[in-house]
């Protein structure tokens, strides 16, 4: 049968949980998706990668309960690539280990679908290097063998556990939480000394990963003592003793903190790269949308009669993005600007500013509208007092900026232009909208991620009513804070209105 020329698939391997261990290859195919077909076990970080345009079709399996079985799963994947659609199925870890890739390729081999194959990285491996387990060492072993413990009885497996023994390797159990009994039993049957350091990893690599170390004899126990659940992993070998002296992934700053970001996309890289490399585990799902005012007669007038303004104050990076941008469409040379003096709401909008080649004059010790508004005031009230002349302010900005900018220039007399160039929305259509108790922090940096993020946890489907006095919300300052307090929310604000000063906050949280 000739290959479907329009639709294809892409069986994609997500990695263990982190999403910084997603294949460079695999984001870019999953942000091309037009399809998504995803396991339960995909790191949520992973998931909020996925265009918000694309079709999400979830078909998780967990332990015990298969709500889409694996012939549906593969008649799914065919007509959707029959309809012609990109189609990526994204499975946790690498498809061809235990993954079932082999069926779902079977299924499109016989009806003649073009397919490639992304691998992944496997949970047998950096799970326990997460934990400070190499599953080879010189002074340990020189094998290792990967088993699936997920099957109902054991006793009867195809597991040759003699063999296992006489390997004498490290032994990786995925998908045996349920059977770790039996397989500590068999081994020990088996004639494995019960002595053998052996461990169980939960949640491997996410922030709130747990292992419980202890010998083949005793984890059974001591995992039921520790109330470990799925997913996790079985390690067996004198490899397990090393992670008293080797774990690292908790020892970071932020090692153990989830962190949900919602900052728009063109403007979180920054914050959510600090939190990372920090070792937090963050996950992006922007609450707000910031687009440019396409047919904006306003700033194009503003644009070519800059010799009207004696100042220029911007509020935010992507405003200062905005304007320089139509100055280049209209082919307006940079000089125009010179004599104008520059005002910045913080040092990330300062930032962009001086990217531009322009020096800011100036910025208030608080980074706020209220405190830019009335360092505007003052100097601009002690400039006119000396020349005698009146000035003007121009002010591009969002369409439903605050008042708290232009109110102390109004009050003063002062002459400005609120030039809107840009608008904000609270973003639609993210099918990954979802807040659980898993989060132990929210990021919001402006009081309209805060009412973004209430809209789109309500808009869940499924969703329970939230409890907003849970939500521990982290702000960039007391606007937001105020904003956040409205909903019960429990408020920590940033000592500064900006983005350094959120991650010293981040920091002051995370050592508690």
């Amino acid at each position: 049968m000739e290959k479907n020329k329009l639709g294809k698939v892409w069986l994609v391997g997500a990695g263990p949980y982190d999403a910084g261990l997603f294949t460079l290859k695999g984001k870019a195919v999953l942000e091309q998706a037009e399809v998504v077909v995803y396991d339960h076990l995909v790191g949520q970080g992973i998931l909020a990668m996925i265009s918000k345009e694309a079709k999400w079709i979830n078909v998780g399996k967990i332990s015990g309960d298969h709500p889409v079985p694996q012939q549906e799963i593969n008649q799914i994947l065919v007509e959707e690539a029959l309809n012609g659609k990109r189609v990526v199925r994204l499975k946790g870890g690498d498809p061809f280990l235990f993954g079932r890739g082999g069926e779902e390729l079977e299924e499109l081999c016989k009806n003649g679908i073009s397919f490639e194959i992304v691998p992944g990285v496997t949970s047998a491996i950096s799970v326990p290097a997460y934990n400070g387990i190499p599953v080879t060492h010189r002074d340990f072993c020189s094998s290792v063998h990967i088993i699936t413990g997920h099957t109902k009885n054991l006793a009867r497996a195809d597991i040759d556990f003699s063999a296992l023994v006489k390997f004498g390797g490290t032994l990786v159990f995925l998908m045996g939480v349920a059977s770790m009994p039996v397989i500590c039993r068999e081994l020990i049957d088996a004639g494995m000394d019960p002595a053998m350091p052996a461990a169980i990893l939960e949640n491997g690599t996410a922030a709130h990963q747990r292992r419980v170390v202890s010998d083949l004899l005793h984890l059974p126990e001591e995992a039921d003592k520790a109330a470990i659940k799925t997913p996790a992993i079985i390690v067996v070998g004198k490899v397990c003793s090393l992670a008293e002296q080797f774990h690292w992934a908790e020892d970071r700053p932020l090692g153990k903190l989830k962190i949900l970001v919602t900052r728009p996309k063109d403007r979180n890289s920054g914050l959510t790269a600090k939190l990372q490399e920090y070792g937090a585990e963050v996950v992006e799902v922007p609450t707000i949308e910031t687009d440019m005012i396409l047919e904006n007669d306003s700033l194009k007038e503003a644009l070519k009669n800059m010799e009207a303004y004696q100042w220029v104050a911007f509020t935010s990076p992507f405003g200062v993005k905005v304007f320089f941008q139509k100055l280049q469409e209209l082919k307006i040379d940079i000089r125009k600007l010179a004599g104008l003096k520059f005002a910045a709401i913080g040092s990330a909008t300062q930032k962009a500013i001086e990217e531009k080649g322009i020096l800011v004059d100036l910025v208030p010790e608080t980074f706020d509208g209220r405190a830019l508004g009335e360092a505007l005031a003052r100097r601009l009230l002690e400039e006119e007092k000396n020349i005698e002349e009146r000035l003007v302010v121009l002010i591009p900005r969002a369409k439903i900026g605050t008042e708290e900018v232009t109110k102390p220039l109004e009050d003063a007399g002062l002459l400005y232009e609120d030039l809107p160039i840009y608008d904000t929305v609270e973003a639609s259509g993210v099918e990954f909208a979802r807040y659980d108790d898993t989060f132990d922090y929210v990021a919001f940096t402006s009081a309209s991620t805060v009412r973004g993020f209430v809209r789109l946890t309500k808009e869940m489907v499924d969703a329970k009513e939230i409890d907003y006095t849970k939500v521990k919300a982290v702000c960039i300052g007391e606007q937001t804070a105020q904003e956040a307090n409205q909903y019960g929310m429990k408020t920590f604000v940033a000592e500064k209105a900006s983005i350094d000063s959120m991650i010293d906050r981040f920091l002051e949280l995370g050592s508690k």
